[in-house]
């Protein structure tokens, strides 16, 4: 009797095993990242996280010797996952998909580029265009299928894109490949650029004209106010340099300087602060660098046009700033 139990016990086992299916997990540690979850079923191969590092996002064809011309380079925090999706789901379903969350999530699509079959072509997102793409963010050596190929390998695509966050700009390029048949890899790279570095970047003459012949308006980066007063600090002497340089080269223009706050405080105090502030930077241009009075008019709108939400202090950041408006 104690052996028939024993018996069925050992049956009721191997039973079990044999039945009940076998879920492969992400590796330990991993995650989506927080911007963009992955395409159901997809499991986590591979993933990394560097606080801060150079990445380059590839934006046109390859061209001659098998190269990319045309890139953007930047740098900050970069999370790379590598996921493979096993199933009957086509890479351009994948990629449609992909693509759409992006683009209702806000993002400029930089480059994108689909094909339905493996191809040689130097067209963005082709397999030989991945080849050439990734050389300068280079894979991981082993257990990345992204570039490798099967008798059964199928299309290829490619998707580069960018949002501007209250907490700063932030990247993502995705690749994918149908390494398989019933197997798609699909690279995700999340690159948040790092502020502290950026802020340390002055806007140029040539921006502010980019800036104002799109827009009409351009935010003057570079210009350092003493906390809650008007008093500009030494450190924005290159920015009102380069906006004299640019105020030199069209002198038959002519702008209003206008201050914005954040939302923390009163209105009558933010509007007061927004205006001394405009009115400081109109008072050293003419003072300092010779511009005509006439040339400038300053006012200040406090918190009334705020550019990201003041729910964070990236947001608030954000919304402290100067403009140059064409008027």
């Amino acid at each position: 009797m104690q052996f028939l139990f024993r018996l069925v016990a050992i049956l009721v086992i191997i039973s079990t095993s044999m039945s009940a299916p076998v879920l492969a997990a992400d590796i330990a540690g991993s995650q989506d990242h927080p911007i963009l979850t992955r395409f159901p079923g997809s499991e986590i191969k591979w993933y990394d996280v560097q606080a801060f590092q150079p990445y380059h996002i590839p934006t046109g064809p390859v061209i001659g010797y098998g190269s990319i011309e045309d890139w953007v380079d930047t740098q900050g925090q970069v999370t790379r996952i590598y996921y493979e999706l096993e199933g009957t789901k086509t890479q351009t379903e994948v990629y449609a998909n992909y693509k759409k969350a992006l683009e209702d999530a806000g993002f400029d699509i930089l480059a994108a580029g689909v094909f339905a079959q493996s191809s040689r072509k130097l067209d963005i997102g082709s397999r030989r265009w991945l080849g050439a793409a990734y050389k300068r963010n280079e894979l991981p050596p082993n257990g990345i299928r992204l570039l490798s190929g099967t008798s059964t390998s199928g299309g290829t695509g490619f998707i580069a894109a960018t949002k501007e966050r209250a907490a700063g700009t932030v990247f993502v390029t995705i690749g994918m490949a149908q390494y398989r048949e019933d197997i798609i890899a699909t690279m995700i790279d999340v690159i948040e650029v790092d502020e502290v570095k950026t802020d340390l970047i002055t806007i140029d003459a040539e921006a502010i004209g980019k800036g104002i012949l799109e827009y009409g308006r351009v935010v003057l980066d570079g210009l350092f106010f003493e906390h809650d007063k008007a008093a500009l600090m030494d450190t924005s002497k290159p920015a009102l340099e380069q906006i004299t340089g640019f105020l030199n080269d069209h002198p038959d223009m002519n702008f209003y300087v206008v201050g914005h706050t954040d939302s923390t405080g009163t209105y009558t105090y933010n509007s007061t602060l927004s205006g001394q502030r405009a009115a400081t930077v109109r008072k050293a241009l003419l003072d300092d660098y010779g511009i005509a009075a006439s040339r400038l008019e300053a006012h200040g709108v406090g918190p009334l046009n705020p550019v990201f939400s003041n729910a964070s202090e990236g947001g608030r950041a954000k919304n402290r700033r100067v403009e140059l408006v064409e008027r």
